[in-house]
């Protein structure tokens, strides 16, 4: 193998190279994966093109799947040869969430893409712990939306879901759309999906959503009002104060809804979103990444087994599939929203056969 890898290194906001730089090298309990698919998660667009990462220059990506093509000695859950996905989140295990298994709140973690160098390269070196191994039934594409599969997860589990029950998700993304078919396949009665692109509305009808609104086109709240009487749980990925409101609004009496949108941004609630909170008796969870400290609330591991089965579905929320080095122009599309998209990935060695 060649001590050197094609990476985009980010320097600034919107400033990506496409760069030769070295391989990097594994210490104790770590491992070099071989890059295979990398998809872009909402919070990269931002990151790559507005806000920036902690520190320069950065190798950004962290929804990937690949081959293990070196493990250091110590490593004993993986093998060179095996295909994996990767846990982003490297917890720092002494804290109290972590001690207590809740790594997504830990205090002092590390992160893939953002804090350490990610997968938008060839190559990328990882802590052996944060590797799964995939199921043979699964592509590289579908193992690097592990991932945000698992966030969809992890919100609907903040719910207390039970089986015939409603759910309104509002926010359509790729993380939306996973959301929409982890309720109906954990029981979910009625499932709503709520957005302004008819793009995204008509991949949802498709995944199984019984009614898709247009927000653009009519008021949800009262479109659910009409069809359920109130929901019993709203999920909101959108990140927007309006779909924000909306999501307390529409909920019956005793609802939930769980906020899993970054919105950056004051939540400014209306008096009726207030006084609905009040009187019927609402209750609001936030949501964080996803669970990974045993096999019970493993939330990866139950992607990639309904996966796996067929049960959970990718590949319709894939809009973009390309080579590596169109990387920049495709985030300069995204950022500008010059074209519709869902999930973008990448394949740094060519699309699997």
């Amino acid at each position: 193998m060649r001590n050197k890898m094609w990476a985009w290194n980010l320097y600034a906001p919107a400033d990506l190279r496409y760069e030769e730089v070295p391989v990097p090298e594994i210490g104790p309990g770590e491992v070099l994966v071989k890059v295979r698919a990398v998809g872009v998660c909402g919070s990269d667009i931002s990151r790559l093109m507005k806000t920036g990462t902690y520190h320069y220059p950065t190798i950004c990506g962290h929804e990937f799947a690949g081959e293990v093509v070196a493990a250091a000695p110590d490593v004993a859950n993986c093998r060179v040869g095996d295909r994996v996905t990767v846990i982003p989140l490297l917890p720092c295990g002494t804290c109290d969430y972590c001690r207590l298994g809740h790594y997504q709140l830990c205090e002092h973690y590390n992160y893939l893409g953002s804090r350490t160098d990610g997968a938008y390269a060839e190559y990328v070196k990882v802590w052996a712990g944060n590797v799964l191994p995939l199921p043979k039934g699964v592509p590289f594409e579908a193992a690097a939306m592990t991932d945000p599969a698992a966030v969809a997860l992890h919100a609907i589990r903040r719910l207390p879901l039970q089986p015939g029950q409603s759910v309104v998700v509002l926010g359509i993304g790729p993380i939306g759309l996973l959301a929409l078919e982890w309720a109906k396949l954990l029981g979910a009665g009625k499932v709503v999906a709520v957005d302004i692109f008819p793009e995204k509305l008509a991949v949802a009808k498709d995944l199984g959503a019984d009614y898709a609104i247009n927000g653009r086109e009519e008021d949800p709240v009262k479109k659910v009002q009409e069809l359920l009487g109130g929901a019993d749980h709203a999920i909101e990925f959108a990140g927007n104060k309006i779909t924000q409101d909306q999501a307390l609004r529409l909920l019956a009496k005793r609802g939930h809804a769980v906020f899993g949108g970054i919105s950056h941004t004051d939540l400014p609630l209306s008096p009726e979103a207030v006084e609905h909170l009040l009187r019927y008796e609402l209750t609001l969870h936030g949501s964080w990444n996803s669970s990974f400290a045993s096999l019970s609330e493993n939330d990866w591991r139950v992607a990639l087994e309904f996966m796996d089965t067929g049960q959970l579905k990718t590949a319709p929320i894939i809009t973009h599939r390309l080579p590596l080095p169109e990387l920049k122009d495709a985030f300069q599309m995204m950022y500008e929203r010059r074209a519709y998209f869902g999930k973008v990935m990448f394949f740094p060695h060519g699309e699997e056969k």
